[in-house]
C-alpha cells in the first residue's frame, strides 16, 4: 500500500516537472497532478486489458509510446485543471518514458 501511494506521489512530482518544461502541458498544481496520476494510471489499465500488453506506454516501442500519450490527452477530459496540447501529450509521454527508464514505476521481472 505504501508502495503504491509513493509511486503515485513521484508520478505527481513528474507531471509538475512536465508542466514547468513542455510548452502545450498544463497542470494546476499538486493535488490536481497527483489526480491525474491517478487517472491516466487507471485510463493506462483499461487501454492495456482492451489491447494487451504490448500495447501498455511501459511497454517499449512506438505503441507504447503513442498509447501513452492518447492516455494524457484523454486524462484532460476527466481531471480538471489539466490541459494538454497533442504535441503537449506527445512531449510528456517521450519524458515520462525517459524518467521511466532511470526510476521504474513498476518491478521489472528478471528475464527483461
Amino acid at each position: 500500500m505504501l508502495g503504491t501511494i509513493v509511486r503515485f506521489v513521484v508520478s505527481a512530482l513528474v507531471l509538475l516537472f512536465i508542466d514547468l518544461i513542455v510548452p502545450g502541458f498544463y497542470i494546476a498544481g499538486f493535488w490536481t497532478a497527483l489526480f491525474a496520476a491517478v487517472v491516466i494510471a487507471a485510463l493506462g489499465w483499461v487501454i492495456e486489458r482492451m489491447f494487451g500488453r504490448s500495447i501498455s506506454p511501459y511497454a517499449r516501442g512506438l505503441a507504447g509510446f503513442i498509447s501513452g500519450a492518447v492516455v494524457i490527452f484523454l486524462a484532460q477530459a476527466i481531471v480538471p485543471g489539466m490541459h494538454v496540447t497533442v504535441l503537449g501529450a506527445l512531449l510528456a509521454s517521450l519524458i515520462i518514458g525517459i524518467v521511466d527508464l532511470f526510476v521504474p514505476t513498476t518491478m521489472r521481472s528478471k528475464v527483461d
